[in-house]
């Protein structure tokens, strides 16, 4: 699955030591490096014989030499760049509380995003890292909404505002156990209190409490018309039916420990924007707000299409073949994110089962691992040429992952929702296609350049904030392309420490990793600032 591309790079960074070659400054070619040559992709015979074709030394490695070479399919035009408009800092609108459905907005706009820009050209080669993230996430629009009950809003975006549709508290709510007391006191203890006294959820309102009198009362019962105060069960003490406080200190000023209706909010108050994640809290609050369904942005539905006879789904690697490891990592991997998977399908390198499963999807993205070069088996391209398929994005000057691609399926994806099958509005076209390169670190740096950022316009989230650290050791470069690295990031000095095992084939680092750094090219040294992405899983 690996491409001869990566094999390229884990051969070039294992010439030398982590740490024991020169950094150039960022931005700046290594000394001594060479222009490169247009080479064919395609698969490395070694990478697929035992997985290790593209692996480099532990340590890291140098940037200088010609493995800079690209592929025959890229060219040495970065596509135009285009400049980031200010945000728009309206409130968030939205369908009114119960709508089911609304129109998606124009592709390239979110709710939280960018404003309209020029188009994007139509497929863009070689790309520079930062263009490739902005390019996908203008790629697409935010799907439409439906309507769920709140035990499967979890993890939804808002689609409409969240108002309020009654006062909270809807009475005057004791928040304490002890007794409703009315006046100054001492008090005398009503007739109510044989029976007990107020209690939470009461269905008979209780009778209006005079001067001078105390009754009983529960954390959350309606307290009683007429009361000034509730105290406290421990700063009161009986004396057979006379009530007083322990203390003077202790005594109840009017309104101790009355939640008075409409504390929290009055009917018809704001209490989210559109475009809110659903978090428990928020559940919790929709609830008590009186909700029992709420309006969302679905979610888009992806496939995983795993690909390349080579791999192993279950035992150790034997005679040749090794496991694999995407499988089981990219599925979860496009969860945090944001995806609902439909499934993973392991297709091997059969070009027939490529086609159907492209050209038959019902979800909003299909991923692929493996495949993105032009090797004999690499069935990719072909499927796409085949389907009718636009590719928006061909190549990302992103080391590992460079061969990535990103397009756009024909037609129209249908999805089947409680037996009804519903048209994906997002933008024009079809479901978008996601081809990550085979190998794991490769691949999952594919994940967070161009499927993190679609998703999240597909799905109406936030733009992910942007964090900076510093670099505790020097990091080596490439001379062109950006690097995504594996670190150990402390919040609390902003600091980022490169982890080992970091080369194209590896997951050792990344396992251990909270946060990708983002080298630039010519490498970073020690006490340099780079921005730093933290990983789905990690919340900062």
């Amino acid at each position: 699955m690996s491409d001869a591309d990566e094999l390229d790079e884990a051969i070039a960074l294992a010439n030398g030591a982590y740490g024991g070659v020169p950094v150039t400054a960022p931005g700046t070619a290594a000394r001594g490096a060479t222009p490169s040559r247009p080479r064919g992709g395609g698969r490395s015979p070694d990478a697929r014989s035992d997985g290790r074709g593209d692996e480099p030394d532990r340590g890291g490695g140098s940037a200088e030499d010609d493995e800079l070479a690209a592929p025959d399919w890229l060219d040495d035009r970065s596509a135009r760049r285009h400049p980031r408009t200010s945000k728009d800092t309206a409130e968030p609108g939205g369908a009114p509380p119960g709508s089911t459905s609304r129109t998606t907005g124009t592709p390239g706009t979110s709710r939280h995003g960018d404003g309209p820009q020029d188009p994007a050209p139509a497929h863009a080669r070689d790309v520079p890292w930062s263009d490739a993230r902005f390019r996908a996430a203008r790629a697409a629009s935010r799907l439409a909404s439906h309507v769920l009950p709140l035990d499967e809003a979890l993890d939804h975006v808002l689609d409409a505002p969240l108002d309020a549709l009654t006062d909270l508290p809807s009475f005057d709510t004791s928040a304490m156990d002890g007794w409703a007391v009315s006046g100054p006191g001492p008090w005398t203890l009503s007739e109510g209190a044989a029976d007990g006294g107020i209690l939470a959820g009461t269905l008979v309102e209780p009778r209006a409490l005079p001067d001078g009198e105390a009754v009983p009362i529960a954390t959350g019962a309606r307290v009683p018309p007429g009361a000034s105060a509730v105290l406290r069960h421990e700063y009161g003490e009986l004396d057979g039916s006379r009530l007083r406080t322990r203390n003077p200190a202790s005594r109840p000023e009017p309104g101790t420990d009355i939640r008075p209706r409409g504390q929290e909010c009055r009917s018809g108050d704001r209490l989210l924007p559109a475009g809110t994640t659903v978090t428990p809290a928020v559940l919790g609050l929709a609830a008590a707000a009186g909700y029992d369904r709420l309006p969302v942005t679905r979610r888009p539905r992806a496939e995983v299409l795993v690909l390349g006879d080579e791999l192993l789904h279950r035992g150790v690697p034997h005679d040749g073949r090794i496991r694999d490891a995407l499988g089981p990592a990219v599925a979860p991997w496009l969860a945090q994110l944001g995806a609902d998977v439909v499934v993973t399908r392991r297709l091997g390198d059969d070009a027939e089962a490529l086609h159907e499963a492209v050209a038959t999807t019902t979800a909003d993205l299909v991923v692929t691992t493996g495949g993105t070069a032009r090797g004999p088996v690499d069935h990719l391209r072909p499927t796409l040429d085949r389907v009718g398929a636009r590719l928006l994005i061909e190549g990302v000057r992103v080391r590992p992952g460079h061969p990535m691609l990103l397009a756009r399926l024909p037609g129209a994806a249908t999805e089947e929702t409680s037996g009804v099958r519903a048209v994906n509005t997002a933008g024009t076209g079809g479901p978008f296609l996601v081809g990550l390169p085979g190998n794991p670190l490769a691949a999952l740096s594919g994940l967070v350049t161009l499927a993190a950022p679609l998703i999240r316009t597909l799905g109406d989230r936030r733009t992910e904030r942007e964090v900076s650290a510093r670099l505790t050791d020097d990091v080596p470069g490439h001379p062109r392309d950006t690097r995504l690295v594996p670190v150990a990031y402390s919040p609390s000095d902003s600091r980022a420490r490169p982890l080992r095992y970091h080369g194209p084939a590896m997951l050792r680092g990344v396992a251990t990793a909270d946060a990708l750094a983002v080298v630039p090219a010519g490498g970073g040294a020690a006490g340099s600032g780079v921005r730093v992405l933290p990983l789905p899983w990690f919340a900062w």
